[in-house]
């Protein structure tokens, strides 16, 4: 057993413990089912973390994470997710959060083979084709990098919009709301992209569904 290995397991133990000495009915009333207000699509990244970045507890946070948090509407695990979290726990938020500096990002903005990963990278490909004029007249490599990051964010918070789950709620009078941060790795901060879709007027008209 290797030192990190084993050093995981032995943090697990310190955790449980220091959980238990603040409360000792901590994971019995924990285990006894979730209510969270919030589902959270964030990117796979390991340093964007979902609880801590809002400090939120466990139980607290519903969460999907994917590569560059893309929304896809052939993904059925991401359906899944958002199915249950609207349909079964009643999530009133959903949060799609990006990152400055997110390496998937980054790689749909070159021509450079990865492996596998180029198939879902093309995704996002798509979203720089739908604004390429935009996103081209920024000189300033950085600037367009960190523009793409935005407004990847903005497209999938609408893509979420065009689910017939979320389209179905927002008709049956269930309150819910969509919005797209994107967080900075060097400063911890989210910014609010101003995107935030409490009903699908924003929609153009071919993708509001009569359900």
């Amino acid at each position: 057993m290797n030192d990190f290995y084993k050093k995981i397991l032995d943090n697990n133990k310190i955790w449980v413990e220091n959980q238990l000495a603040i409360d000792p009915e901590y994971f019995k009333d924990l285990s006894k089912g979730q209510n969270p207000p919030l589902l959270w699509i964030g990117c796979s990244d390991s340093r964007v973390p979902a609880n801590e970045i809002i400090g939120a507890k466990p139980g607290e946070v519903f969460v999907h994470r994917n590569i560059a948090n893309m929304v896809v509407h052939s993904d059925m695990n991401m359906l899944s997710v958002l199915d249950y979290a609207v349909n079964v726990l009643k999530v009133k938020h959903v949060i799609v959060c990006g990152h400055y500096g997110c390496g998937g990002v980054k790689a749909a903005m070159g021509n450079q083979s990865i492996g596998i990963i180029d198939n879902w990278i093309r995704h996002i490909k798509d979203v720089y084709r739908l604004h390429e004029d935009y996103l081209n007249s920024f000189e300033n490599e950085e600037e367009r990098f960190n523009m793409f990051v935005e407004i990847n964010v903005k497209e999938q918070v609408y893509d979420l919009a065009k689910t017939s789950i979320v389209q179905g709620a927002w008709r049956s009078g269930q309150e819910l709301t969509l919005h797209g941060w994107a967080y900075g790795l060097n400063s911890g901060y989210v910014t609010d992209l101003d995107v935030n879709m409490g009903n699908n007027n924003e929609l153009d008209e071919v993708y509001r569904l009569k359900l």
